[in-house]
């Protein structure tokens, strides 16, 4: 948990930073990742850019494979997640344009299209990190409710909330809103090594609660990530506003116990101890 959207995305970013600087990526062996769009990782792509400027970290072998894409939108269309992504991350950094692969919502065989993602994917061995995004209906890329969690990338039709949100981007014209999207399934997200998943806002506050407090669900999709063995969820404090204050507690006090007893300097990126321990700040017995 961090206080706010900015405290959040700092935290997300430098985790990246970490995990690519760690994974010590080639061109013969990249850093394969995941990306989002919408709001959410807007800020964390900010702080990575500045990363890259600050000469802390390099994307020349990473490898990225976005989320989803609309139907029928160019892919020079302003909202389209092409010019997204170029927008806020793509352009202002060192990755090689043949290593970015974003789903294209034109092609004449849009079945076809899904299926070559998956398979260039799998080309790559897999995916090392998705980071995600989520809707406050708990949808993470355009899974939304009702969606399998066996999942894999294909066509999918946009919810009437999903569209009448989304307006707002198209100068609050429904009409102009695509209907259609391609995107990676549940699955696909869920295959990934690792899946790091920013949740802030009062309005994710009761997907945040559905994703952790309750059971796995495919009504509340985000809350597959409970299965998977190496899952990050970063939110602030306005997204636990409906978790039960023991839960709250409960989370709070193991950063507690990793700052000032363990020390974050002892701590990997899974939370594995690194080398011999002592405890700091613990109070000595009778």
């Amino acid at each position: 948990m961090r206080l706010d959207a900015q405290t959040v995305a700092d935290y997300i970013a430098e985790y990246i930073k970490e995990r690519i600087n760690q994974f010590k990526p080639t061109a013969e062996r990249p850093f394969v990742i995941g990306l989002p769009t919408g709001s959410s990782p807007i800020l964390v792509y900010k702080r990575l850019v500045e990363l890259y400027n600050d000469g802390k970290l390099s994307f020349k072998n990473v490898v990225s494979f976005n989320m989803d894409e609309y139907v029928g939108l160019p892919r020079d269309h302003p909202e389209s997640y092409h010019s997204f992504m170029w927008h806020h991350l793509l352009k202002h950094i060192d990755i090689p344009p043949e290593n970015v692969n974003i789903l294209d919502g034109n092609v004449d065989d849009l079945q076809s299209e899904c299926e070559r993602y998956e398979a260039k994917i799998q080309l790559y061995g897999g995916i090392e990190l998705f980071m995600g995004g989520i809707g406050p209906d708990g949808h993470i890329a355009f899974n939304e409710p009702g969606s399998s969690l066996q999942s894999r990338t294909r066509v999918k039709t946009l919810a009437y909330e999903t569209i009448l949100a989304n307006a707002r981007f198209f100068g609050g014209d429904i009409t102009k809103v695509p209907k259609l999207a391609l995107t990676v399934g549940v699955g696909t997200v869920m295959n990934a090594r690792e899946v790091v998943v920013i949740i802030t806002g009062a309005n994710k506050a009761i997907a945040l609660a559905k994703c952790i407090e309750e059971g796995v669900n495919h009504m509340w999709t985000v809350s597959a990530i409970q299965t998977h063995p190496r899952s990050l969820v970063v939110c602030d404090d306005d997204a636990t506003l409906e978790l039960h204050v023991k839960t709250v507690r409960y989370f709070k006090s193991i950063e507690q116990v990793q700052d000032e007893m363990i020390g974050r300097e002892n701590l990997g990126l899974y939370g594995q101890v690194a080398g011999p321990l002592k405890y700091k700040n613990v109070p000595s017995g009778n």
